[in-house]
């Protein structure tokens, strides 16, 4: 299932207008559960760093995760990169027009080749590990390019039906992932690997979570792969479900799951 096409063309329609990517950004923090997920991680967070901070959106996409973190605390300046320079040059353009330029910076990057050493007291990846090859390199950056007691937080999918897999014969719902997601044991041991400590990994997207992001993500991108025309019709559709998958990302949200389709994860850059 191709999704980036997808996204290009929901971005091309919310581009220009500073309601319209309000707006989009609404939806977002609404609608998909992984944003109540991390915005309740990076809320904890965020005590631990009352004062200045340097933060790093790493594939910071439409830039909603930055948008969120800009308005968290007045006192954190931030970089975020993408390798998709469409968004990053429409994000420059939103944020300029906003007055958040002196704060926000948007670069286009491929996180292999990431070299900003101890810069960063917190990086946030959102839904990227999955899209990368070499990801105990990107690892190994995020912990480079941390400063000592900084903390990477990581939202990806599990391989507890993560992408949609549930078996080895299934193929990812997207197609542009290069793996359908982490084992709680296998993500941990390669940020041990990397250099970091105090790793805490947690299953996101429990049974209700599934539902939800069946409803508002999987059924409305299977209609707009058959045909863009559908574009008319999601309006309705979410009018209509969108309560039922708040309902659900609520449970999700306050309850402990013992097995998700996603994994929370943070880790602590200590040396010795």
């Amino acid at each position: 299932m191709q999704y980036e096409p997808i996204k290009r063309s929901l971005g091309r329609f919310f581009a220009g207008s500073l309601f319209l990517r309000k707006t989009l950004y609404f939806l977002l923090d609404l609608l998909l559960l992984r944003t109540w997920h991390v915005k309740k991680a990076l809320r904890k967070i965020a005590r631990q760093f009352p004062g200045e901070a340097s933060v790093l959106d790493a594939g910071s996409g439409f830039g909603q995760y930055t948008w969120r973190m800009v308005r968290m605390n007045s006192r954190w300046k931030f970089k975020a990169i993408d390798i998709n320079k469409e968004q990053i040059d429409d994000c420059n353009i939103f944020f300029g027009k906003t007055g958040l330029s002196h704060r926000v910076s948007f670069y286009t990057c491929d996180l292999t080749t990431l070299n900003d050493l101890d810069y960063y007291d917190i990086i946030l990846s959102v839904d990227v590990m999955e899209h990368i090859e070499e990801d105990i390199l990107v690892f190994q950056n995020f912990y480079k390019s941390l400063k000592n007691n900084g903390i990477l937080l990581i939202s990806t999918p599990s391989d507890k039906g993560g992408s949609d897999v549930h078996g080895e014969q299934e193929e990812s719902f997207i197609d542009e992932h290069v793996r359908d997601g982490y084992s709680i044991n296998d993500i941990t041991e390669k940020l041990s690997l990397a250099g970091f400590r105090t790793i805490e990994a947690g299953y996101t997207y429990g049974k209700p979570g599934n539902i939800s992001w069946r409803l508002s993500m999987k059924y409305p991108i299977e209609m707009l792969n058959v045909s863009y025309l559908f574009f008319l019709l999601l309006p309705f559709y979410y009018l209509i479900l969108s309560p039922v998958s708040i309902i659900l990302n609520i449970f999700d949200l306050c309850l402990t799951h013992k097995i998700g389709t996603g994994l929370l994860v943070t880790a602590r850059k200590q040396e010795k």
